[in-house]
């Protein structure tokens, strides 16, 4: 029974449309967070006397900023996510699983 339920599922539309939208929309995340990771890296590696810029006349340089929102920016794809697979993947989990089991 399980083998056959396994390959219901692995054969099911839904499942392959899932496993591909998925799979993409989370390598596209991970990629748009590497750029953003890695460039801030060649930054720190390549041009420290841009990162320690001051801004104004305290203590905060141009790399405070830029770390902070790289933070922020792994928040936001991190929101992204989230959103759509209670969404979008959500649903054809759903589906699939009625499908499954009928």
């Amino acid at each position: 029974m399980q083998d056959d339920l396994t390959t219901r599922i692995a054969n099911d539309p839904n499942y392959q449309a899932l496993k591909s939208r998925r799979s993409r929309f989370g390598w596209w995340l991970a990629l748009a967070m590497m750029i953003v990771y890695y460039g801030f890296i060649l930054l720190v590696a390549f041009d420290k006397p841009f990162l320690a810029t001051r801004l104004g006349a305290g203590v905060t340089t141009i790399g405070m900023p830029i770390g902070l929102g790289i933070i922020v920016f792994t928040v936001v794809i991190t929101a992204l996510y989230v959103r759509r697979a209670n969404g979008e993947f959500d649903a054809l989990s759903e589906q699939v699983a009625k499908a499954a089991l009928k």
